[in-house]
């Protein structure tokens, strides 16, 4: 990007390890989104994330999706603030520098397909033969029991089976699948978040707890995210149905096209809020039409309210639309896109996207880390680096491999 403004701004932030995970080492192994995702939170928040990547390949990530100067942005994004080096596990020699490796963590983060890691005789039992007290996060698409198992999973199919697909989009057309990663991205969130807890119930809580394994699995942080539509199937019998960008628990609910070819959406999640959309449109005769008195018959006649309001923004701009609704202390907001984004006060006051020094990119812009803690905030130190970066400080500094054990590891294609 070009403009100055923003890419100066945040030079202040604060460094990475000053987030709470400070003094957490992490070895992430695998590739692609998921596993990546978790590791990224915690390198986020201080951790040590050492990223272990195939020789000459490197993850998958680094050539995936979109790229920027024969960068990938994916690969700059979830490798942030973590360090690179080599290592075939597969190899004679590789299980045991991996093991040399998980034996100096805290956390080993995997996302390979179900027994992939006791194939290579370095399975979380065998890893806390020496390394009692680690913790092993384990990714994969279909976790690791049952009688998919050892399928291979990837984010597309949770989305499918999960439900969530089945909901999403219009009821006139085919489910819909998100745009991005969100299977594999929601999987990470949680991922780490059952990280942290076992890390806590190891070190800090009052409980004679050791090292523990975590089974995460892309589906069922995606059947999380459906809400409670199990309890209500189970309880009614009622299976939510695809309804556009209406809901089935409130109206009106929907975006909006104004009369400036752009779109806003609104809300009316409790009565006082659809009260105040209708004297939003000018149309306080609504609050007492039998049709919209109460949220129960504005669900019964939701196409008839979506006309009513749908006409008043087609008269109306964005911004006209959006005074209006502020002015009435009603829900709407615009529909923005990355550069609506990155221009909005909202954003710019808090420091969504801060600015970060790549030394392939470039001044670049890239979303903070978030949450914001108030004593011990995380920070960006550095995008994703070059594969194997961190080869000498590793092996050489963190595990004492002398430069005569390095170069034979090299020579034989190990690291």
């Amino acid at each position: 990007m070009d403009d100055a403004e923003d890419h100066d701004a945040v030079a202040d932030r604060p460094a990475a390890d000053t987030g709470p995970l400070a003094g957490v080492r992490v070895v992430e192994a695998g590739s692609m989104i998921s596993g990546p995702t978790a590791g990224r939170l915690l390198a986020d928040f201080g951790a040590d994330v050492v990223k272990v990547e195939r020789p000459e390949a490197g993850d998958h990530l680094r050539h995936f999706g979109p790229q920027a100067d024969g960068h990938g942005v994916w690969w700059k994004y979830l490798a942030r603030n973590k360090r690179s080096v080599t290592l075939d596990l597969a190899a004679p020699d590789g299980a045991a520098v991996f093991a040399d490796l998980v034996s100096e963590a805290d956390l080993l983060v995997e996302n390979f397909r179900p027994g992939t890691l006791e194939g290579w005789g370095v399975g979380p039992e065998t890893l806390r033969e020496t390394s009692p007290g680690l913790v092993v996060l384990r990714v994969s698409g279909f976790g690791q029991t049952g009688p998919d198992a050892e399928r291979p999973g990837f984010g597309t199919l949770a989305e499918a089976m999960s439900g969530f697909a089945a909901v999403n989009g219009f009821g006139d057309r085919p489910p819909l699948l998100p745009p991005t990663g969100l299977a594999d991205t929601v999987a990470g969130v949680f991922g780490a978040l059952a990280a942290a807890m076992a890390l806590y119930a190891r070190d800090g809580s009052r409980r004679e707890v050791r090292g523990q394994t975590i089974d995460d699995s892309l589906i069922e942080p995606m059947l999380m995210l459906l809400g409670p539509q199990v309890l209500r199937y189970d309880a009614t019998g009622e299976t939510e149905r695809r309804t556009g960008n209406r809901s089935t628990s409130s109206a009106p609910r929907n975006v909006y096209e104004t009369a400036d070819g752009e779109y806003v959406a609104l809300a009316a999640s409790a009565q006082p809020l659809a009260m105040r959309t209708f004297d939003a449109i000018d149309r306080p005769d609504l609050k007492t039409d039998p049709r919209f008195a109460d949220n129960e018959s504005r669900l019964a006649n939701v196409a008839a309210l979506d006309r009513i309001v749908g006409a008043w923004m087609a008269d109306h701009t964005r911004a006209e639309a959006l005074a209006a609704f502020d002015d009435a202390d009603a829900a709407a907001a615009p529909v923005y896109d990355v550069p609506d984004v990155l221009a909005d006060e909202q954003y710019r006051a808090r420091d969504a996207a801060v600015a970060v020094d790549d030394p392939d990119l470039g001044r670049s812009l890239v979303q903070d880390v978030v949450p914001t803690l108030s004593e011990t905030p995380g920070g960006i130190d550095h995008l994703g680096p070059a594969l194997g970066a961190h080869n000498d400080a590793v092996y050489g500094g963190l595990l004492g491999y002398d430069e005569a054990t390095r170069a034979a590891l090299r020579d034989d294609g190990v690291i």
